[in-house]
């Protein structure tokens, strides 16, 4: 009963965060710099045709009218076309995301393990020559931008030991896969197809490899702090004295409450994640959300430029629900 009055709290206070966002968003599009007019029709457009576009995108009109429109056009599910190919934007982004996706939630998962192991290893290992080089790892990992890591790991894996294909697009070439999910690893383990699914772990490798190696650093850090204040806590110290060891003291009091804080962190670097994907799908040639993101915005298309903005701050909330979820059922303390 505690986790449901919880959980309902929670996704309450979701909808003035998504209200913000859709008026911020709106507002944003409309002041940041550039002429999405003149980017349509070019530098050999004459005044009429600026005319013409401008009443057909609705952009002569005032401000509160267009916010109107726009947020009725949400409420039906429109959210409007680019301004570029005249195609629903919801359509493309249903193209691009689950590419992103695939990419920032295995990341996630697998440095998930990493982090919570080597984090663990460090904070019971600590001063130990094992600890001092986990510790350089992270602070390692965590002061390299991801582009120039992705740029290393190509040079390394493609570059000179040619193990991995070119820093381009998800499949090699002649290789198809049923789209179910769009996530074309996923799919091929869905549809059994074993050359697609080689090949798309292939496409995989070095993107996945440079965020694990990014997001791995900040979560062995946390939880290395976290296990460290675990151990020098009295139920801790208590529980060693009653004779309490090996496996069975680290699973119940040091593995439990050092994990406490992983969910909000987890949600925090997916938010992050997912709105700087942008570095990496741009090193590797990933054609996903990110790609789609910046073409839109450095061409002024409004639809898409709010479409991004909504989509990543969605995905941000419910994250965020889902930790603070995950977050009380692991710490029965957490109440409204």
């Amino acid at each position: 009963m505690r986790l449901l009055r919880f959980s309902a709290w929670r996704l309450l206070s979701i909808g003035p965060v998504l209200v913000g966002v859709v008026t911020f968003t709106f507002l944003l599009v409309r002041i940041l710099p550039g002429d999405p007019v003149g980017t349509l029709l070019g530098p050999n457009s004459n005044a009429q045709d600026r005319i013409d576009l401008t009443a057909r995108l609705g952009l002569d009109q005032p401000i509160y009218v267009q916010f109107f429109h726009f947020v009725s056009d949400l409420f039906h599910g429109n959210f409007g076309k680019s301004l570029q190919t005249g195609r629903p934007v919801i359509e493309e982004l249903g193209e691009v995301f689950p590419a992103t996706i695939e990419l920032i939630v295995i990341s996630l998962f697998i440095a998930l393990i990493i982090g919570v192991t080597l984090g663990l290893t460090s904070a019971l290992r600590e001063k130990k020559p094992s600890d001092k080089f986990i510790r350089l790892t992270s602070i390692v990992g965590n002061s390299m931008p991801e582009f120039w890591i992705g740029l290393i790991l190509i040079l390394i894996f493609y570059g000179w030991l040619g193990i991995v294909p070119a820093p381009s697009g998800r499949l090699d070439t002649g290789i198809t896969v049923a789209n179910i999910s769009g996530m074309e690893f996923v799919d091929s383990i869905l549809t059994f197809n074993k050359p697609a699914f080689i090949s798309s772990g292939r496409h995989l490798f070095l993107p996945v490899l440079t965020i694990i190696f990014v997001i791995s650093a900040p979560i062995t850090r946390s939880i290395r702090a976290s296990a460290l204040e675990v151990i020098a806590s009295d139920s801790f110290i208590t529980a060693k004295a009653h004779g309490l060891g090996g496996w069975s003291l680290i699973r119940k009091y040091l593995v439990r409450n050092s994990l406490i804080a992983l969910p909000t962190l987890s949600a925090i670097i997916f938010g992050f994640m997912l709105g700087s994907i942008i570095l990496v799908e741009t090193v590797f040639g990933w054609q996903g959300f990110g790609q789609w993101a910046l073409k839109g915005l450095s061409l002024r298309d409004y639809p898409v430029i709010q479409l991004t903005v909504m989509t990543v701050a969605f995905f941000y909330t419910i994250a965020y629900f889902i930790a603070d979820v995950v977050h009380s059922i692991i710490d029965p303390r957490i109440t409204i």
